[in-house]
């Protein structure tokens, strides 16, 4: 029987996620990668017990997160009952929907239709009467905004949501749908983006200062560029990386000659920080107090606590951050 470490709160730091009373720890664990049905089970409990234990309390997962879609939620709903049952107040669960998850018109996108079902589906796999924070995953170009907002609205009327979030939302979509959130009362607190010291896209179209402004909170995930921002690739492709084995997120061609120069780079700034280049990429992210969690993803337990060990340094130096700066060309 698993017991929780009751020193696990004493390794956390844990933000405000925007202007919401929800505190979310510095660190999330997501369950994209290696929870579906081609994982193994007892890694998958293994990861989910060492995250708890490190302070780890929100875990991120979405309807399509597999292999197979629903199977990582599947997976976990059995996590929870094997593992977490006495603890789901202290957990935040969070899920989303957006992407294309069951034939026909009504599996994808961002229709009430959608969404009410999808969630539905979600909670059944998951063995759970709510989850804490259900995000819309990505912009619909057909369905009205408005729509996709009072179904999200609408959901937390219900009960089976306390907060609402949005993925992949750029500023503007998300200055246009938190105007309907405002409106309606939504408990809107949350925008889920890519960002990585080698993908800025947050700072260039404005959302990381717009969102801190009006207090949206924001968690990152691909914080190392899956994988690129680690020490696999500073002796060129591993024949075992995700590249080799999986194109479809990290193709061949992101790793040239120059970025392969900025990643070597980085690692002598990481070594002179005392942190593996990982750990540094992750410290990075969090430097400003600006963004509330960084999503990690991991295979093994032991790559969760190496990464949670970078919150001892999280201050960067003037002539840290100018170096890195420099090295990237920004």
């Amino acid at each position: 029987m698993y017991i929780a470490q009751e020193t696990r709160y004493d390794k956390m730091q844990y933000r405000h996620c925007g202007a919401s009373g929800l505190l979310l720890p510095a660190v999330s664990l997501g369950l994209w990668h290696n929870f579906g049905s081609n994982g193994n089970f007892d890694t998958m409990t293994d990861m989910c017990r060492t995250a708890f234990d490190c302070g780890i309390t929100h875990f991120d997962l979405a309807n399509n997160y597999g292999p197979v879609p629903g199977a990582a939620e599947e997976n976990f709903g059995r996590i929870l009952k094997k593992t977490f049952q006495g603890y789901r107040d202290e957990l935040i669960i969070s899920t989303k929907a957006g992407y294309d998850m069951w034939p026909g018109p009504y599996g994808n996108w961002g229709s009430k239709k959608y969404l009410v079902a999808s969630l539905d589906q979600s909670l059944k796999r998951m063995g759970l009467d709510y989850v804490d924070i259900f995000y819309h995953h990505r912009p619909d170009p057909d369905t009205p905004l408005e729509e996709t907002a009072r179904a999200l609205d609408g959901i937390v009327k219900s009960g089976k949501a306390l907060y609402v979030g949005i993925s992949n939302y750029n500023k503007e979509q998300t200055i246009a749908i938190a105007e309907l959130f405002q409106k309606m009362g939504t408990p809107f607190i949350i925008n889920q983006r890519k960002y990585s010291m080698l993908v800025r896209d947050i700072e260039k179209d404005g959302l990381k200062d717009y969102a801190g402004k009006n207090g949206i909170g924001i968690i990152t995930f691909c914080p190392l560029a899956q994988g690129l921002l680690t020490d696999r690739y500073l002796k060129g492709i591993p024949a075992d990386s995700r590249i080799r084995t999986d194109g479809r997120f990290l193709k061949e061609d992101a790793v040239q000659r120059d970025t392969l120069e900025k990643i070597e780079a980085l690692n002598e700034i990481a070594k002179e920080r005392g942190q593996s280049l990982a750990q540094m990429a992750l410290a990075w992210i969090l430097r400003d107090g600006d963004i509330t969690s960084v999503l990690i993803g991991a295979s093994k337990a032991s790559q969760i606590v190496d990464n949670v060990g970078m919150l001892n340094n999280t201050s960067f130096s003037s002539e840290e951050r100018s170096k890195i700066d420099k090295i990237l060309n920004v």
